[in-house]
This record gives C-alpha cells, sequence and structure tokens, in this order.
C-alpha cells in the first residue's frame, strides 16, 4: 500500500489489507457429534481458511453461557463454554491460527451481560449491594388496575415489548435493550467500568488475541435521567430508545479509555485492531469513532446498506426500495473516510444477516451463482477491510418457509411473542412480520 499525503487513510496497516473471515462457533464445524460446532472443530478448519485467502478469524461470543441468545449473554468472560471446550482448546485455537500466520479476532460483548453472570447476582440480591450501581434500577412508574407495575419508561427492547424487567427480589425493575436475561452494565459506574477491562478485554489480550469485535459498540453511553422516547411508532406503546441510547454523550470518552487500556495492556508490541458494531451515525460521527488520531476505533460496521428496504421504526417489516437507494446506503460504508486518518469496513453477511444471494440477488437455481459471484465482485472492489461470513463463500442461501419454532433466534422469537401479546396471531402487524 503507497501512502499519500493528501490521503492519510492509506497509511498501512495489517488489519486494514486483511480478508476477515467470521465464525458462529454453534454451527461451523462439530468435532464431536454432539450437535454443537466446537473449538476443536474451528481448529480442524483453520487450512481451509487460510486457503480461501483469509487473514484473520473473528469468532463470534465462546463464553460461559446460559445460550439464551447464542452466547450474546455471557455469565463468565474468562471461561469458554463447556460445549465448545476449554479455555485450553481456546488457547490451542489461538495458537494454531498464529502458526499459520492469520490474526485472531474474537467478538466483546460488553454493553450488558448475562443475568447469570456473579455481578448481575450481586447486584440484585439487595438495594444496598456494592455492585447495585452496576446496572440501571428503577422503581417502577406506577401500578395499573390490576396491581402489575408499569416500566420507568416507554423504551423498545431490540427484541420485542419493554426495555424493562421486573425483579421480584427488591420490587425494582432493571434495563435491558435486548433480552430479559441480558441486563445492561452501567457504564457511568467507573469501577463498573474497570471490571469489564479487566475480565472481558485483559484477560483474552494476555492470551495472545489480535483484536475483537465489539458489539453495540455505539450504545454503553445512556442519557442519565433515561427519559420517554418520543412516540414515532403509534402501532405499539413501546418507542425506540435510540435518542437517548445511540451515540450518547459519553461514548467517545469511554471508546478512548478501552483503546488506552488495550495498548498499555499489550507488552509484546502487536497491533491491536477494533471494529465496533456502531448501527448508524452520521459521516462526522464515524469520523470521530474511526480517527488515527483520537484512539478510540480501527474501523466500524455502519448498517446503512443492510437496512435498505426494511422500516426505520420495525427492521422486521419491508419497505420498497430501489438499486439507487441500496448504491447510495453502499457508499455510506467508505465515502467519510477520504482524505483523513479513517479507515472502513465492508461487509454483506453477518450472523445477524440475511444471506446476500437471497438478500440482494436473485437466489432461483438459474441465477444463484450468477447472483453470488456478482456480489463477491462488488464487495471485493469496496474501499475498507472485507469481512466474510461462514458459508458465504459457497453462495449459501437463506432457508425457506420454516415455522417460527424453528428459529434459534430470540430476536425473531420474542417480536413474535410481543407482537401477537399487543395485536393477534392474525393481525396486520403480525402478517407484515
Amino acid at each position: 500500500m503507497t501512502i499519500s499525503s493528501a490521503h492519510p487513510e492509506t497509511d498501512p496497516k495489517w488489519w486494514k489489507e486483511a480478508t476477515i473471515y467470521q465464525i458462529y462457533p454453534a454451527s461451523f464445524k462439530d468435532s464431536n457429534n454432539d450437535g454443537w460446532g466446537d473449538m476443536k472443530g474451528i481448529a480442524s478448519k483453520l487450512e481451509y481458511i487460510k486457503g480461501l485467502g483469509a487473514d484473520a478469524i473473528w469468532i463470534s461470543p465462546f463464553y460461559d453461557s446460559p445460550q439464551d441468545d447464542m452466547g450474546y449473554d455471557i455469565a463468565n468472560y474468562e471461561k469458554v463454554w463447556p460445549t465448545y471446550g476449554t479455555n485450553d482448546d481456546c488457547f490451542a485455537l489461538i495458537e494454531k491460527t498464529h502458526k499459520l500466520g492469520m490474526k485472531f479476532v474474537t467478538d466483546l460483548v460488553i454493553n450488558h451481560c448475562s443475568s447469570e453472570h456473579e455481578w448481575f447476582k450481586e447486584s440484585r440480591s439487595s438495594k444496598t449491594n456494592p455492585k447495585r450501581d452496576w446496572f440501571f434500577w428503577r422503581p417502577p412508574k406506577g401500578y395499573d388496575a390490576e396491581g402489575i407495575p408499569i416500566p420507568p419508561n416507554n423504551w423498545r427492547s431490540y427484541f420485542g415489548g419493554s426495555a424493562w424487567t421486573f425483579d421480584e427480589t427488591t420490587k425494582e425493575f432493571y434495563l435491558r435493550l435486548f433480552c430479559s436475561t441480558q441486563p445492561d452494565l452501567n457504564w457511568e459506574n467507573e469501577d463498573c467500568r474497570k471490571a469489564i477491562y479487566e475480565s472481558a478485554v485483559g484477560y483474552w489480550l494476555d492470551h495472545g488475541v489480535d483484536g475483537f469485535r465489539i458489539d453495540v459498540g455505539s450504545l454503553y453511553s445512556k442519557v442519565v435521567s433515561l427519559p420517554d422516547a418520543p412516540v414515532i411508532d403509534g402501532n405499539t406503546m413501546w418507542q425506540p430508545s435510540d435518542p437517548f441510547t445511540m451515540n450518547g454523550p459519553r461514548i467517545h470518552e469511554y471508546h478512548q479509555e478501552m483503546n488506552k487500556f488495550m495498548r498499555d495492556r499489550v507488552k509484546d508490541g502487536r497491533e491491536i485492531m477494533t471494529v465496533g458494531e456502531m448501527q448508524h451515525a452520521s459521516d462526522e460521527t464515524k469520523r470521530l469513532y474511526t480517527s488515527a488520531s483520537r484512539h478510540e476505533l480501527c474501523e466500524l460496521f455502519n448498517f446503512s446498506h443492510t437496512d435498505v428496504g426494511t422500516s426505520p421504526l420495525f427492521r422486521q417489516n419491508l419497505i420498497p426500495f430501489g438499486l439507487k437507494d441500496w448504491k447510495v446506503a453502499l457508499a455510506e460504508l467508505f465515502r467519510y473516510i477520504n482524505g483523513t486518518d479513517c479507515w472502513s469496513a465492508v461487509y454483506l453477511e453477518n450472523h445477524d444477516q440475511p444471506r446476500s444471494i437471497t438478500r440482494f440477488g436473485d437466489d432461483s437455481p438459474k441465477n444463484r451463482v450468477v447472483s453470488g459471484k456478482l456480489l463477491s465482485v462488488l464487495l471485493s472492489a469496496l474501499t475498507g477491510t472485507l469481512y466474510v461470513y461462514q458459508g458465504q463463500e459457497l453462495g449459501q442461501i437463506n432457508f425457506k418457509n420454516w415455522p417460527v419454532e424453528k428459529y434459534e433466534d430470540v430476536e425473531i422469537r420474542n417480536n413474535y411473542k410481543a407482537i401477537k401479546e399487543e395485536h393477534g396471531e392474525n393481525s396486520e402487524e403480525m402478517k407484515k412480520f
């Protein structure tokens, strides 16, 4: 890569020129025929991944977890979920990855943890527990005519219904923007942040990881007063919390603090890469996140192109869109870096998205292959670090005509339940869903 003074984004880094292959451990490779993928299974396919031209692997959460959200509900950041193997299996996988000349990137899920994590168990035990303020606890706004407690505000969970869960132990609600067993960590609390850095970040840096994909990295800084969200969706009482939770008032401070922790922790000179799942942001905000001089993130995932054709009120509902809309949205992935010291990430698929051939091409037997090749050429031609999701290299397509009960996905199941309870099984809202 040649450096141009007019284009500091061309400053070479390993992660700028890498192709990163994402592995979803549950479904990638099962080495012992128990129906779940595992660490040894991943290790057995590293040569295959290397042969594809990948420079790094990113593995979705493999930590100890009740698996309410396929590992994104972490009960212990320093332990591998036993079904996937042991910590030693993971350390061996890191070592083999390095021996093959590839980098190892792991998932960092620190907006929330599992309700089975010891931190939350302590926090919920009493109102005076030292870790009470490590999470967001609020009393009910009141009680309805049937004596049911009313949540503190009208925020909607990303997985449907209220973003609050009532806890009988202390008769208060706790905030959880995702499912009821994923309580949000309170980043305003300095002791909480330090514990997150040490357990979720430091432990794995000490064991040789080369980077982190930072889950919902735009959501750590909430507006402290937790006010009601404006009503923009008249079909439900629960409203998107984005104005008060996304790209919040202290978010850049938190990322700079965590980035400094990483740089200080690594003693062997290796450069740690970070890619944040930042959902939606203005170009200016993207530049703040990814400017090399600011030491926040190396690059970020933006949702502009994957959300095209979905309702801004509820991403499971489809709306019309044209090719130009998608082209403009694709440009949002990288246009903000031109002439700056920022960098971008480009992708079409991941564990949260439908298969790109089905979504953006034609998955019929006639056109599946040509659609896959066309999308591959497009992706390779865009500016930014290239990400490939397992199976994308094979041209995999979506499942068809599955009943909702067969989806091992808490977002689908919980939204289905919430729509059914609020509007009914045969409602227009359910048909759109």
